[in-house]
């Protein structure tokens, strides 16, 4: 029994990922810690997972031909390179004991930053945004790289949840980009970040593989609801989802992780719901226009 929900837990996940472009992991890190895991075996594990879901999402991403793959390339590169200043740091913060509150101190931060842009940025119209120059675009590209990349390592999260909402705002790519070149820096931060753990840390590879092989599943799924779903209609469910999270991870410091798993169950079940009615509707729509 206690596998299937590691199985379900994985797929479940990862629609939310595949749909999001965000790889899993900043819902999975903190969803391990509920459960008991330490910040340590949460990352790696976490990362673990991103790379199964995050190769199943991009076969999809290539499918709709909506990956900017000259962006993904510079982000993913850049983030790769701040993977190894994470891990110095990740084992500094465990040798002095602090792993356990400064983890999700700082999920807590970012996690409320990054709702809050969503949530406006779902507020405005989502007509196609004038994208800055090239130069500059890189440059900023560089730099969000280095910053996910960083955080990927230190927090075991695909650097997506950072990636997408960045890309949107400070770019001007349009959600639906977003999502499909995050996925594609993702994998190539998430796999040189957890080379960084796996020689390191104790890994129950048992359970890291069932949640893989349940994300394999849910990530092809939540990629094909995207085209059921309009651009502000992700932002703001993406800035609800930070928020569900960010209550989920304060409740787990005060010794109330059961309700933060009610938290983000509620909103995997929302949305779930939802999706079901748009696809629904979508369909009869195509049924009665033939």
């Amino acid at each position: 029994m206690g596998i299937f929900l590691f199985f379900l837990l994985g797929g479940c996940i990862s629609v939310l990922a595949g749909f999001f472009g965000v790889g899993g992991g900043f819902i999975l890190t903190p969803m391990l810690m509920l459960i008991g895991f330490s910040p340590l075996e949460a990352i790696a594990t976490s990362l673990l997972f991103t790379i199964g879901t995050s190769l199943s999402s991009i076969i999809a991403h290539i499918r709709m031909k909506s990956i900017l793959w000259k962006e993904g390339m510079i982000l993913g590169i850049s983030g790769m390179a701040a993977t190894q200043i994470a891990k110095p740091f990740v084992f500094f913060l465990e040798s002095k004991g602090w792993d356990e509150l400064a983890i999700p101190i700082f999920y807590i931060f970012l996690l409320a930053y990054f709702a809050l842009k969503m949530l406006k940025q779902g507020k405005r119209n989502q007509a196609k945004v004038k994208v800055p120059p090239a130069s500059t675009s890189i440059i900023k590209m560089i730099l969000i790289g280095l910053f996910a990349g960083f955080i990927s390592t230190t927090l075991g999260v695909g650097g997506g949840f950072i990636i997408v909402p960045l890309t949107i705002t400070f770019l001007g790519i349009a959600p639906k980009e977003a999502v499909s070149s995050s996925m594609f820096a993702v994998l190539l931060i998430v796999v040189w970040g957890f080379m960084s753990y796996a020689f390191t840390i104790s890994i129950d590879y048992k359970i890291g593989f069932v949640l893989v092989a349940g994300g394999l599943i849910g990530s092809q799924i939540g990629v094909r609801l995207i085209k059921y779903y309009e651009n502000r209609e992700i932002s703001l469910l993406l800035g609800a989802l930070y928020l569900a999270t960010l209550v989920s991870v304060v409740m787990k410091l005060v010794d109330l992780s059961y309700i933060g798993l009610i938290l983000l169950a509620v909103f995997a079940g929302i949305f779930f719901i939802r999706s079901m009615i748009k696809v629904r509707v979508k369909k009869r729509f195509m049924a009665e226009n033939k």
